[in-house]
């Protein structure tokens, strides 16, 4: 339930990074600007985040405890974890410090992709598991999990990388042969294909993100018959979601107009 004591908008804190984030800060302003304060929290990893409504606050915030106090700091009064399915950290903190404060929270979860049956996914646990599948699959791999989980692949003299980021590493990567392919999503089927096609790729190492916005990749290394080594997702933490901006929208909403209703009935819906 949302109570406070004082009038004005409540105050609503997204966790974001990610398109659904966006989009979500998006449409609570449009529909709900008058009832809910919208501030969104990025981690600053991304060095040229699209324009966002409402507040935008940069950076980490100290674990728990700051995160924790910065709710209190901000008169947060609802939360909604929209960070990437692969923010494992960044999601316990949320879950935790929404306890410690009695804030309501909801994830906003984007939907996994979706095997296809000619698909050649191997799936594997972390990025060793990852690094011990390419050596064995491929000479040429469109590497694309971000530039903060490569020291795995550093071993892999006999591979030559073409490493997509979205933005100019700022150093040498740890890798022995490789090449920086800048690019942000959404990404087309064409270009996919045409990428695969220029590099020579012949095996894909991706995270099991999730979203329309990166699928394309997996279309074409499904056309060209590559194989497809897929980092499966940490587990979630517990606690109610949703998987769409809408629904999102729809829980916050029925927040305000009747708080008496539980987290766990109204996410279900």
């Amino acid at each position: 339930m949302l109570q406070r004591d004082r009038a004005g908008p409540y105050r609503l804190l997204i966790l974001g990074g990610t398109a659904e984030a966006a989009a979500l800060a998006r449409v609570v302003s449009d529909r709900l600007g008058g009832r809910l304060e919208v501030t969104t929290a990025l981690a600053g990893r991304t060095e040229a985040p699209g324009p966002l409504p409402g507040r935008v606050r940069i950076g980490g915030f100290g674990g728990v405890e700051g995160l924790a106090a910065y709710i209190a700091e901000a008169g947060i009064e609802v939360l909604v974890d929209a960070t990437h399915p692969f923010a494992d950290q960044i999601a316990r903190h949320a879950r935790l410090a929404s306890e410690r404060m009695g804030l309501p929270r909801l994830v906003l979860e984007r939907p996994p992709w979706r095997r296809h049956p000619l698909d050649r996914w191997i799936e594997v646990e972390d990025v060793a598991g990852a690094a011990a599948a390419v050596t064995r699959l491929g000479w040429r791999c469109l590497l694309t999990i971000g530039a903060r989980d490569l020291d795995a692949f550093a071993g892999l003299a006999q591979v030559h990388f073409v490493v997509r980021v979205i933005d100019p590493p700022r150093r040498t990567l740890p890798l022995a042969s490789y090449e920086v392919v800048l690019g942000r999503g959404p990404f087309t089927l064409a270009g996919e294909r045409a990428l695969l096609r220029r590099h020579r790729i012949d095996v894909l190492a991706a995270k099991a993100s999730g979203g329309a916005a990166t699928e394309a990749k997996l279309v074409a290394a499904r056309e060209a018959g590559l194989p497809v080594v897929m980092l499966r997702r940490p587990k979630p933490e517990p606690g109610p979601r949703v998987a769409t901006v809408e629904a999102a929208l729809a829980w916050l909403e029925e927040r305000l107009v009747d708080g008496s209703m539980p987290l766990a009935e109204v996410a279900r819906r």
